[in-house]
């Protein structure tokens, strides 16, 4: 049987991996061994930060939270605890939101808050109120045609079930 050289395919991976390990200092762009390790070893720093961007974020929102809770003179722990005896589930992300961008509605959230810490449980309307401005702030057409026809149903639409997202956005606005 004849030999088969495999020059094409060896200098084919070759060049791939110099082309990923593009804009490297040193050594690490120009050799081939040299660019192969450290790509592993970036693929490896950049697999463990992806999974630390999460507690990053958390930590900002967190820090965000406190902020605008110290304005209403309670702090952020307090603050999570009084959400869990008033059986409100929001998660940080959107409490930090509503601080940045609506303080009074994050200031309705700290008050109802405030009295699940005295042992005074939350009106379901006042509940019910901090949902629906929450509702209406947030911009319909980022949700999902199943949670629009919720909403519909919700609302009491007729015909819902068959309609497509763009009607269902104009039957509830």
């Amino acid at each position: 049987m004849t030999r088969v050289k495999g020059g094409t395919v060896t200098r084919a991976r070759r060049k791939k991996v110099l082309k990923q390990a593009k804009g490297y200092f040193g050594s690490k762009h120009r050799l081939y061994k040299s660019a192969q390790e450290q790509l592993f070893h970036s693929g490896a720093y950049s697999f463990n930060d992806r999974k630390k961007n999460k507690a990053n974020f958390r930590k900002l929102w967190i820090t965000r939270i406190n902020a605008a809770c110290r304005m209403y003179d309670i702090s952020y722990s307090k603050f999570i605890d009084g959400l869990k005896k008033a059986n409100i589930e929001v998660n940080r992300k959107m409490l930090s939101e509503l601080a940045i961008s609506d303080i009074e509605e994050f200031g309705k959230i700290v008050e109802i808050s405030k009295k699940a810490l005295e042992g005074k449980a939350p009106k379901k309307e006042e509940v019910k109120e901090v949902k629906a401005n929450k509702e209406e702030k947030s911009d319909l057409s980022s949700l999902t045609v199943a949670e629009l026809k919720e909403m519909a149903k919700e609302k009491n639409i007729e015909g819902y079930t068959n309609m497509k997202k763009a009607e269902l956005l104009e039957a509830l606005k």
